[in-house]
């Protein structure tokens, strides 16, 4: 996120939010990259390090990895998969009852306040040429995610149904920085 988009969510100063984000690059846990912008200069854009993962929840799912792994030693190969599919089928139906918007826009801003909310740190934004995206830069899940990638392809569903368009998931994993981008078209 930019100072910007901080400031306006944190209700702080510019210079506060700045100075806390140069603390938490020098310390570690923050990079930084250029935002390609309309117009202008490319915008600075704080992002998370693989050094502050560890602050967030991610590996609470200890207990369901080892769910998994029992029920796959005890029912069979494909048992963990098919929970992971009943789960996301689930999950989607629910939030497809509580989906909020008109457009693939609205819907979008709608499900990256929910994905945020459940510790995702996930934004809305539109590109040039009306591409979309919603980008998460942590998973509380990611412990879960490298053992299940099919978790990947659960989420894309998951994201395409709630907003009624084609869905392209795009994770990227480098010097210990984490995105997933859903892209799509509005």
């Amino acid at each position: 996120m930019s100072v910007n988009e901080l400031v306006e969510r944190m209700k702080m100063s510019y210079m506060g939010i700045k100075q806390h984000c140069l603390t938490l690059q020098r310390d570690g846990y923050l990079d930084t990259w250029r935002r390609p912008q309309k117009m202008g200069r490319p915008e600075m854009v704080y992002r998370l390090t693989r050094r502050s993962h560890d602050l967030f929840q991610a590996d609470s799912n200890q207990f369901t990895l080892e769910l998994l792994k029992s029920a796959q030693e005890i029912y069979g190969a494909n048992v963990p998969e098919k929970l992971l599919y009943n789960v996301f089928e689930k999950k989607t139906a629910a939030l497809k009852t509580r989906v909020k918007g008109e457009t693939v826009a609205e819907r979008a801003k709608w499900l990256a306040r929910v994905r945020d909310g459940e510790g995702y740190m996930a934004q809305f934004t539109t590109g040039e040429g009306g591409g979309s995206q919603i980008l998460e830069c942590h998973s509380p899940i990611m412990n879960l995610l490298e053992q299940y990638p099919i978790i990947g392809r659960l989420e894309q569903d998951m994201f395409e149904v709630l907003l009624g368009t084609r869905v392209r998931r795009e994770m990227i994993r480098n010097s210990g920085l984490y995105e997933c981008a859903f892209y799509f078209a509005l």
